[in-house]
């Protein structure tokens, strides 16, 4: 890849920040793929406003894109002990349905097998059971937001 296309990267990376504040976001996560082993993987958070990258191997130098200042390491949310993950790929809803009262909310106790949330794959709405009972800490998924497999979905404690 060319140094170019690298500072493309920058670029495009600083448009990603600014749509994350301009549309009030917590989180955006963009793969861009050039070639068969040349992708280029992004992930903005205003957790702790970082702001991540990693570039898969490309044939030639390594490409150099500065970190932003300061920038702590994000939590991986995946890699949480009361994380629940998403067991298919699919579109996530919060409630039973349009302006019905969402399954579950931040500081809400839940019993094991509570319905947390419904991912629709295949025109078939799953409902997704809380592994274990406990406490939402966190809801890192937005009613309508398409999710893959295995992808961090809330925090139970």
């Amino acid at each position: 890849m060319s140094n170019k296309s690298h500072e493309s990267d920058v670029a495009f990376i600083k448009a990603l920040a600014e749509l994350l504040n301009e549309n009030d976001l917590t989180e955006l996560s963009v793969k861009r793929e050039y070639g068969e082993d040349d992708t280029l993987q992004v992930r903005v958070s205003r957790k702790g406003e970082t702001v991540t990258h990693a570039a898969a191997p490309a044939p030639g130098p390594a490409p150099h894109i500065a970190p932003a200042p300061a920038a702590a390491p994000a939590e991986d949310p995946a890699s949480h002990p009361g994380a629940v993950t998403s067991p298919m790929v699919g579109t996530v809803y919060m409630q039973a349905e349009p302006g019905a009262p969402g399954f579950v909310s931040v500081g809400q106790q839940v019993a094991e097998g509570d319905t947390l949330l419904i991912i629709e794959a295949m025109k078939t709405m799953n409902h997704i059971p809380a592994p274990r009972a406990g406490t939402v800490r966190r809801i890192l998924v937005e009613d309508g937001a398409a999710v893959e497999y295995g992808a961090p979905l809330m925090i139970i404690e």
